[in-house]
This record gives structure tokens, sequence and C-alpha cells, in this order.
């Protein structure tokens, strides 16, 4: 008999509390911040990360949630995977935590303002809802003007400011067994942590005399991980080597600025040898011409080359007189590809001469150099045009072909 009314007490008291509304909202139950963190832990430079977080903690029963950034107008920036909720219980009250990362690099030095992250919520408050906006306090944020040489707003060297830099270099074929003509793919592939991906330096150039490059498209991709973008570009290229000699591809430095240790660092692209087979086995078919001049070389017959010889020689000059002469008018004018159609000519006049040409490895070399900075990808520079066409211009056919011709000139040696 006693506990029965002591049960039904209990059950009029649970009722009385369910029936209650909420605890109405104080002061401090709803707060948001925003914090900026470096990695290296010192002031920025330009273009260099810096972490945003932004934590919620809200002691009330919410609904529906908006967090609305503002437009940072002077940074790039990338938000780092989804935002994040959390349970916790404060003074014995439950309550949500709120969490998103914001990676920003600024553009330029100087002092900037963040302004305000507003988070718009739909709360339960006093057995209602209602809309509030929760707003952060402005946060002020240091970029330093970077001292020395180079820099973010120096052209050359590309600047890059990374947690971490790797360079990885793969060929198929390897390089050093290549013969003359033979080409390879030369893919190389650069990593970076801490940066996006436009942020990596464009394509390189490959510069080498005898080396023929061509390059290819590049490709740039922005991993996101909870620490920061990791980013990576890949270039490529077809290399060729253009002399039958074993030629070295320089190497490549890329300096770039440790966040982390802040010191300048290099990541290089390694020096490879291009080259070295240039002998030619039974089996093998030797390498097809190099340019469409030399092709020409070998489609002409040898009766149309002495009709076209005995015509000038009658004259007293040589078979390609004209063709260098205008050979030599185009290289002080400096236009490629005029002198390219003039030894073009010279070596459909003259076949001998041209043959002479290819037997000179360093002329060899040069013509080599001249097709490839016309017909290439714009990655092989023009080679000294004057001082080709004055170098072309003092060799002479061997003295078998002269000879050769003098039954078609109507003269004799002076053995006769």
């Amino acid at each position: 008999m006693v506990r029965q009314p002591m049960a039904r007490w209990c059950l009029v008291a649970a009722l009385v509390l369910a029936a209650a509304p909420a605890r109405a909202l104080e002061d401090g139950d709803l707060g948001l911040t925003v914090t900026a963190e470096v990695p290296g832990g010192a002031t920025p430079f330009p273009r260099e990360m810096v972490l945003l977080h932004i934590r919620g903690t809200y002691r009330a029963q919410i609904a529906l949630e908006d967090l609305r950034q503002p437009s940072l107008p002077h940074f790039g920036w990338t938000q780092l995977g989804r935002d994040r909720w959390t349970r916790a219980t404060i003074q014995g009250q439950e309550a949500r935590g709120f969490e998103r990362t914001v990676a920003v690099f600024p553009q330029g030095p100087g002092r900037f303002v963040i302004d305000p992250f507003v988070h718009r919520l739909t709360i339960v408050d006093g057995g209602e809802r209602r809309v509030v906006e929760v707003r952060s306090a402005p946060l002020p944020l240091e970029v330093a003007a970077w001292q020395g040489p180079g820099g973010p707003d120096a052209k050359e060297p590309w600047w890059l400011a990374a947690q971490d830099v790797t360079v990885t270099d793969q060929w198929e074929p390897e390089p050093e067994g290549l013969k003359l003509g033979e080409p390879a793919r030369r893919t190389v592939t650069l990593d970076a942590r801490g940066v996006t991906a436009d942020a990596l330096p464009p394509r390189p150039t490959l510069r080498t005399r005898g080396v023929l490059t061509f390059a290819g498209p590049v490709e740039r991709q922005t991993r996101i991980t909870p620490a920061g973008p990791v980013a990576r570009v890949t270039y490529r290229w077809d290399v060729r080597p253009g002399v039958p000699e074993p030629i070295t591809l320089s190497a490549i430095a890329i300096p770039w600025f440790d966040t982390r240790a802040r010191v300048m660092r290099e990541a290089e692209i390694p020096a490879r040898i291009i080259g070295g087979r240039t002998a030619t086995t039974p089996d093998e078919a030797p390498p097809p011409p190099a340019s469409p001049w030399r092709a020409l070389l070998a489609g002409l017959a040898a009766f149309g080359f002495g009709l076209g010889a005995w015509g000038t020689r009658r004259r007293g000059e040589m078979p390609a007189a004209g063709a260098l002469r205008a050979l030599a008018r185009a290289a002080r004018r400096r236009d490629a590809r005029a002198c390219h159609a003039a030894l073009t000519e010279a070596a459909r006049r003259d076949p001998g001469l041209a043959a002479a040409w290819r037997a000179d490895p360093d002329l060899a070399r040069r013509l080599a150099a001249l097709d490839a900075a016309l017909f290439g990808e714009g990655s092989a520079p023009v080679p000294d045009l004057p001082g080709l066409a004055r170098d072309l211009g003092r060799v002479r056919p061997p003295a078998s072909i002269a000879t050769a011709l003098a039954p078609l000139d109507g003269t004799r040696s002076a053995k006769a």
C-alpha cells in the first residue's frame, strides 16, 4: 500500500518535466572561432599555405546549419575535406562541436584582415524554432615580403613554397642505348605537399645541342588531405639523339622554399647520357632521314644531277652557287625558313656538296638543330644562322665528283 502512492508521485513528476519548455539560451551557449596556423610557425610569405581552423561550440538543439565564408579577396583557398560534427559535455550539459579547415594562400605581402565567418543556425529554443547567426571575430594576418634574390615577384626562377618536393624521372627505353634518330619517351613527375597544382612550375625547357626534344602535354592534379593539398604535375618529352656521338642532356634545377625549415632548397631533374649506339647490325635497317632536305637527296637521280651541273659549270661556278647566295641573304635577315628553303635547293642542285655537309659532324649537328627549331614543337633554339651559312659556304664537294663532271663540261684534266 505504501509503494503505490510513491509510484503515482514519480509518474506525475515525470509528466511535468516533459511538458516544461527547453532551457532558454544564455550568453556563451553559441561560440564560433577562427585561428590561423602556419606549418612552419613563422610569418608566412606570399603563396605559402596558411591553415584556417573554424571551430564552433553550441549548447543548443540544432535543426539546420549553414556556414557562410567571407570572400577572401587577397587569397587563394581550398577547403580540406568535409565539415566535422562531434558531441561533448560542457558543465554537465550536452554540446555540439563543429570544425572546418580551409587552406588559404596569400597572393602578396602586407597586413590583411580576414572577415568574420557566419554560421547560420536553426535552433530549438524554448520549444520553438528560430534562426540565429553566430559570427567569428575578424582575424588579422601578417604576410612578410621576401628578402633576397628571386622570390614570389620574380619572373624566374619560379617561386614554389612547399612542405616537401620530390622528382621522379622515367625513360622508355633507357636513353644510353639509343641510336642516331631513335626516339625515347621521358616522363618527369613533380610532387609537392602544401600547394595546389596551379602553383607548380611550368614545363621546363630541355636545351642541349645534338639532342632533339619534342614536348608533350602537361598534366596537373591536386589531392586533398586533412593536412593540406598534395599537388602533382607530369611533364613529357619525346627525345632523339641528333648526332652519332653520346650527348649529355643537362640537369635542370628546381628551386623551392621549404616552409617547415624556412630555407631554400633545390630539387633536380637529373642529367642523362643520350645515345652512344651508332653501329648498325646487318639485320637492322639504317635510320630514316632526319629532315626533309635529306629525304629529298635520297630520291635524286644521277642523270638529273649531271644535267643540272652541266649548265652551271659551263658558266664557271658551282651548281649550288645561286642557292648558297640565297642562303647567305636569308641568314643575314635571321630568316630560318628561308635558310631551310635555300639549303633544300642547294642539296637538289649539288648532292655531292650536301653529302660533304653531312660528313662533317659539326655541320650535321647544326643542320639537325635547324630542323628541330623549324619542325619541332618550339622548344629547340634556332642556331647561329650567319655562322652556319658562312661555314657551309666554305665546303667544297669531293674532287672525284668534279672530275666525273669534266666530260659533261667539255674540259679535260691537267694530266689528259
